[in-house]
């Protein structure tokens, strides 16, 4: 009856709001307990490195010296 009450009080966007920060703590509390800690930060170290690697490549840049414009 209570959540009943707490739910007509709010309108939507703040419950979707609600849900979306306790299902993403729930999904931490679980990543990040037992054996999955271990592989937790193992994916997250292996992503980062390949983060730094990406925006450590040279973006190539457009020479427009040469282009004539109409």
């Amino acid at each position: 009856m209570f959540y009943f009450v707490v739910l007509v009080g709010m309108n939507a966007k703040k419950v979707a709001i609600g849900l979306g920060i306790a299902g993403g703590a729930l999904l931490a509390a679980w990543l990040l307990t037992g054996d999955r800690k271990k592989k937790t930060k193992e994916f997250v170290v292996r992503k980062t490195q390949n983060l730094k690697q990406a925006m450590k490549k040279e973006v190539e840049t457009f020479d427009d010296s040469e282009v004539h414009y109409l």
